[in-house]
Order: C-alpha cells, then structure tokens, then sequence
C-alpha cells in the first residue's frame, strides 16, 4: 500500500526489511509468500527484476537508512510491514517485538501506529466482505 511513492532505494530497503519481518519467525508461509509477491509487483517492474528474495547482511544498516527518512517514507514502510505481519491470521511474538523495534527506531507515536494498524484491519474487512459477496 503506497509503495510506489517510494523512491528505487526505499522501495529495495523496504523489501529487505520485509524479507526479515517474514523470516524472524522461520521460513515464509505461503501467504506470506503470496504478500511478498503482491508487495514486488507494487514496487514496479523495474525493481522486481534487480530484486532477489533474500536476506541482507545488516538489519542494522537497512533500519538505520530509513530512521534518516521523512516521516511520511516511515510510515509507509511501517504500514506495510504491518500487513506483512497480519497477512497470515498469526501475528507471533516475534513479529509482534520485530514491529515494535522498528517502531521505536523509526520514531513512530503510538497513535500513529493505532492509525496504521487500523489501515491494515479496514483493508482486511474489505476484502473480506468483498469475498463474501461474491461468493453468494
């Protein structure tokens, strides 16, 4: 969600940091492949062909690029690492300490975040309703 207002450098750190949100608990599950996927086709083609699932070295090095960012870059990465934890109906410990350190690190206020996780629970009901209207 609003990945495209992303420069090519955010966008990239964006999907490192992504890669370790989903591996801080093991490997990938499928949904969370398929978010992973959806979040590539975002970012635009030209990112997806340079872009390889992996994890970077430093965690630290990708946080601290994005603690120099605008607010506004911030929030969008963290929105989205957000849907990234919620994407799979398990939102673990791991990911729940994974999400609060980068909240800390990137400075983000606790109503921000409670906007943002409200972001991430309207588009689930959305879809959801929408499946279920489809469906019958």
């Amino acid at each position: 969600m609003l990945l495209s207002l992303l420069n090519r450098k955010e966008k990239l750190k964006f999907l490192d940091l992504a890669m370790h949100m989903v591996s801080v608990d093991g490997e990938p599950t499928e949904v969370e492949q398929r978010l992973l996927n959806m979040l590539l086709a975002e970012v635009g083609e030209g990112i997806i062909q340079e872009y390889h699932f992996s994890l970077s070295k430093d965690l630290n090095e990708t946080i601290d690029y994005f603690k120099k960012n605008s607010p506004m870059v911030k929030n969008i990465v963290y929105l989205n690492l957000i849907r990234v934890a919620m994407s799979d109906d398990f939102y673990n410990t791991l990911e729940h300490f994974f999400l609060q350190d980068i909240q800390k690190k990137f400075a983000i206020e606790d109503t921000k975040k409670n906007q943002l996780m409200r972001l991430v629970y309207t588009e689930r009901d959305l879809r959801e309703r929408a499946k279920r209207i489809v469906s019958h």
